[in-house]
């Protein structure tokens, strides 16, 4: 029989087991070892310069209260090249919730319909330094921009009261 002293040999604190040292903090660990690898990582696989004043820019344009528009089609990637065809424009397809955004980018520029269509401010964000130029979207939708987007951009819908940005793309 047993008269209880086992199990309070069995519930000793770390303290007593490890002769004295400190518990072992779990947490604490995993913070420093973190930190480690981040510091590793900036040393040996650093991000570029640009890349992070991308990161930046697309941080500053942001909008907390926008719905994000998912590309659900682009022609770079989901299409079958023609064979002969040059200078093909690129077809994006955008859609948060029910609200569709088809866009065609060219080296003229772009157009697009905005689906159910409808009237709508669009912006075509290309960095803070560098105000894209604004389009309307008639009553049907459609709407056209005369400057082809250079670089990283994103497009800003304002309609019925909602905002939706899209992704950024290349172009």
């Amino acid at each position: 029989m047993s008269d209880g002293s086992d199990t309070h040999d069995n519930d000793r604190n770390g303290d007593e087991l490890l002769g004295g040292e400190e518990p072992f903090d779990e947490e604490e660990v995993v913070a420093g070892l973190e930190e480690e690898l981040r510091q590793a990582a900036a040393v040996l696989d650093p991000v570029p310069d640009s890349l992070r004043q991308l990161a930046v820019e697309a941080y500053a344009l942001r909008d907390l209260d926008a719905r994000i528009a998912e590309l659900t089609f682009d022609s770079l990637v989901d299409s079958i090249p023609v064979r002969g065809a040059t200078d093909t424009p690129r077809m994006l397809t955008f859609q948060a919730g029910e609200l569709t955004v088809d866009v065609e980018v060219t080296g003229d520029g772009l157009m697009g319909q905005v689906l159910p269509p409808q009237q709508a401010r669009i912006e075509v964000l290309a960095g803070p330094r560098r105000p894209g130029p604004a389009l309307t979207a008639d009553e049907l939708g459609r709407f056209t921009g005369e400057a082809p987007p250079a670089g990283p951009f994103a497009l800003r819908l304002r309609a019925g009261g909602e905002v939706v940005v899209t992704e950024w793309l290349r172009a």
